[in-house]
């Protein structure tokens, strides 16, 4: 059975507020803060299923404070807006870096059909 992939190096940019995810397969990824933050894994944004998720406005600026290492199996970040309850495990940072532009595209349609007007770019 294949490894699953994780984490050989995690790199915040701060100023860029963007984190460089570095993967033991070779995959490394780029994911914006306001992308981790809008897709966090809590459940005051997943809700308890999708028809309780919370669209999240507003995180165009959002960074990460900290970063925690949970286990070997996962990572609690901190944002600066003072979220900090998802835990993000090695597969879900994975599949966000897989499908980003995806996950970008959907969160972008949520903002226009909710008549949200973004201040700025991310991706």
């Amino acid at each position: 059975m294949a490894e699953k992939p994780f984490p050989a190096e995690i790199k915040l940019h701060r100023k860029s507020r963007v984190l460089e995810i570095t993967f033991n397969d070779g995959n490394r990824f780029d994911l914006p803060c306001e992308l981790l933050r809008v897709y966090s894994p809590s459940a005051d944004v997943k809700g308890h299923g999708p028809e309780t998720a919370v669209l999240q406005t507003g995180k165009e600026q959002a960074n990460i404070t900290l970063i925690e290492p949970v286990g070997n199996y996962a990572v609690r970040l901190s944002f600066d807006d003072g979220h900090a309850t998802g835990l993000y495990s090695w597969s879900y940072l994975y599949d966000l870096g897989m499908h980003r532009d995806r996950y970008w595209m959907k969160y972008l349609d949520a903002l226009r059909e909710a008549g949200y007007q973004r201040r700025s770019a991310s991706l």
